[in-house]
């Protein structure tokens, strides 16, 4: 009986304890989908990236940039390209979080 009533009393602990599921709202995405380029105020973060040249192309058209040349990863993770945005060329980054930034 005493294993029962211990066994019970711990269930509701253990349940608490587990690691929150991705998606779930418990806390930031790893990487963030969304197209907004305002979403890290630091942005671009340097850091390893697994984005494929056709996903960063595809990340950065879907932020409202057109006509990407010269779309190359540095040695800090930061995919990097020139563009244009409302007929203006622009320098365009994107990190490893999925920050799309210009300048």
């Amino acid at each position: 009986m005493k294993r029962f009533v211990a066994l019970a009393l711990l269930l509701p602990v253990v349940a608490l304890a587990q690691p929150a599921k991705p998606g779930d709202g418990a806390g930031p995405a790893a990487v963030n989908t969304s197209p907004d380029a305002s979403r890290t105020a630091a942005a671009p973060v340097a850091g390893a990236n697994s984005f494929s040249e056709t996903q960063a192309r595809s990340r950065i058209e879907a932020a409202g940039y057109t006509d990407l040349l010269d779309v190359a990863k540095d040695d800090k993770g930061v995919w990097r390209a020139m563009a244009k945005r409302d007929g203006q060329a622009v320098a365009v980054q994107l990190d490893y979080q999925g920050n799309v930034t210009a300048r």
